[in-house]
């Protein structure tokens, strides 16, 4: 399915070096302001207290948060949990103020503002769980990156897989730059976003080389340059589709998905268009310099099928 055609390729790599000299920049940056200000953690990451209570209502979440942010209480995060009845809240560590002291005011609070409220849970999250989370999150993109690597050297050549790899750490320490910068909240729901921009971006990546994998075997006489911008151009309109229609549905939940989805769609949005632009112009650059040519499909195998000067090479893919 296309919404449209383009005829003539559109010579992406000329302007290849250029895009990945502002994106290394771009990277080292977004480096430098995680050594320098670091990730705003979450409850779940840095230890608090959480707490389960119940309306006789569906719950304002919005009047509940103003509520507590009375207290003096900040990054606290309120959200339903199961029903509109329900809520779940997360408060933060506080020097001198223990969990109890924390519940007590947040219930006593929350009473004046509506007395059919009632507390089911309360319950303190230790930072040595928080930082077990921080662990096992860090695992889970270590043991997705190799994965990653593994399936694209496996599938394709390690050239593919080294510039794949390297597009995909560049999505997400971009991600992280921007949690960085701006001091967002950093919690679980952000981690899967995170996660998710990963196979999402190296789908895309994946798209493209098989395009030129296929470009190499159809056309002989072309340069490795003619067919990545080929391979490109002849998927810009599955981009368009695929990314727009994704993009559309993230937007909707930044925009009316509330507190508790805002950060999740927030990096979901940024990987989306960073996952775009790195596969197109760092991912196949990236494969460019490292010098992928025709015998790389073909490992050990016949030569003669990627002979050019040979009538039948290319009769059959």
């Amino acid at each position: 399915m296309e919404f449209f055609k383009i005829h003539r390729d559109i010579p992406f790599m000329r302007h290849a070096l250029v895009f990945n000299i502002i994106s290394f920049v771009t990277f080292l940056a977004a480096v430098f302001f995680l050594f320098s200000r670091g990730l705003h953690l979450s409850v779940e990451f840095t230890g608090g207290t959480l707490m389960e209570v119940s309306y006789s209502q569906p719950a304002d979440l919005a009047a509940i948060r103003n509520t507590v942010a009375k207290l003096g209480l900040s990054d606290v995060q309120v959200q339903n949990f199961g029903s509109a009845q329900d809520v779940l809240i997360r408060l933060p560590t506080q020097k001198g103020s223990s969990s109890g002291k924390q519940t007590e005011q947040v219930v006593a609070a929350l009473k004046a503002a509506d007395p059919s409220v009632n507390l089911r849970r309360s319950e303190f999250v230790g930072p040595q769980v928080g930082d077990e989370l921080a662990t096992d999150g860090l695992k889970a993109l270590a043991f997705v990156v190799v994965g990653i690597m593994l399936y694209l050297a496996i599938r394709f050549e390690w050239k593919y897989a080294v510039a794949a790899i390297i597009a995909n750490l560049h999505d997400v320490v971009i991600i992280l730059g921007f949690f960085a910068f701006f001091q967002w909240e950093f919690s679980l729901p952000v981690l899967a976003a995170v996660l998710a921009v990963l196979g999402y971006s190296v789908n895309e990546s994946v798209v493209i080389f098989d395009r030129i994998r296929e470009n190499f075997r159809r056309y002989r006489k072309m340069s490795a340059t003619e067919i990545i911008d080929n391979a490109i151009t002849s998927t810009i309109s599955r981009t368009i589709i695929t990314h727009g229609s994704t993009q559309l549905m993230v937007l909707s939940m930044l925009l009316f998905g509330g507190e508790t989805l805002h950060y999740f769609a927030l990096a979901l949005t940024i990987g989306i268009l960073f996952g775009i632009y790195s596969s197109v112009f760092v991912a196949a650059a990236i494969a460019m310099w490292l010098g992928i040519q025709r015998e790389d499909l073909v490992k050990g195998g016949n030569k003669k099928e990627l002979d050019p000067n040979d009538p039948n090479a290319g009769a059959t893919v």
